[in-house]
């Protein structure tokens, strides 16, 4: 993400980068020290998507201050 974004590592603790799931439970996080997006629990496809074939977890990015 720090990547794709064309922020240096500390950059993403200034700006209060954080990811943000739809509904409580969050799913992914930022590694702070990499910058990688990541997985914070096991996702259980069954569980959250079992009457539906295609299953999709929405996310979105939340960088505060101008970019």
């Amino acid at each position: 993400v720090a990547k794709d974004l064309g922020l240096q590592l500390p950059a993403l603790r200034d700006r209060g980068v954080r990811v943000v799931s739809e509904g409580r439970t969050q799913y992914f996080a930022l590694h702070e020290k990499t910058g990688h997006l990541v997985t914070m629990q096991k996702i259980d496809r069954e569980q959250l998507c079992r009457l539906v074939q295609q299953c999709v977890l929405r996310c979105e990015l939340i960088v505060e201050g101008e970019m």
